[in-house]
């Protein structure tokens, strides 16, 4: 039985997360930290960052958030509607892109700021459902507590607004720039794979047929 991209990249991160739970060298090797990438030229911490987390409950939230929304992106992308045989090869390239794309802002406005550090896989995980949501804007989605009833045309406004929001209040340690600039760039990858890999932009299409039937037009 083949894995699917998405389940490779859960079990990845997952062993490579517990691993740096306890290993303080580890995580200092790995975190996304901008002086170290501006004064050592440590680009590849872009990359490394995705794949450690704060705690557990830091990992399953992300993790379960990929693995829900990643398996049925994922199916699309290798369908014969969108990008057959090149799908799985794009979701992957689109999920580590977005590991990158998120953190550019965080990186220019942090290059020299020795105490910032980041973590974690969100803004990637962020990418997926958003391309989820693009690909189908009437799935329901739930946030924490709250079951999935929310549609996901109106949940994904939702969600960027308050994290810009929440990024401009900055009352917390959670870096709401990634995820907001994650969510983007899902959205602008589908969008421009299927303009250069298929002349009619089906996907883009769909979704604006979709988010009419689904407000009633």
């Amino acid at each position: 039985m083949q894995l699917s991209i998405t389940l490779l990249i859960v079990l990845l991160t997952v062993i490579i997360s517990f691993g740096a739970f306890n290993n303080t060298k580890m995580i200092n090797d790995m975190i996304f930290y901008p002086p170290a990438i501006t004064r050592n030229g440590q680009w590849y911490r872009f990359i490394t960052c995705g794949l450690i987390h704060a705690d557990p409950v830091h990992l399953f939230f992300n993790m379960i958030s990929l693995y829900m929304f990643g398996e049925f992106v994922e199916e699309v992308f290798v369908s014969e509607q969108l990008f057959g045989s090149k799908g799985k090869f794009l979701f992957l390239l689109m999920y580590v892109l977005a590991l990158v794309f998120c953190l550019l802002p965080t990186f220019y406005k942090h290059k020299h700021d020795y105490s910032y550090r980041s973590l974690g896989a969100s803004g990637a995980v962020s990418a997926v459902v958003f391309a989820g949501i693009f690909l189908e804007p009437r799935v329901k989605i739930g946030l924490f507590f709250i079951p999935p009833v929310i549609p996901g045309y109106i949940f994904g406004p939702l969600y960027l607004i308050l994290s810009s929001y929440l990024e401009r209040k900055a009352e917390d340690n959670v870096n709401h720039s990634a995820h907001f600039w994650g969510a983007v760039f899902g959205i602008v990858f589908l969008w421009a794979a299927a303009a250069l890999l298929q002349a009619d932009c089906q996907p883009a299409r769909e979704f604006i047929l979709k988010v009419k039937q689904s407000l009633g037009f």
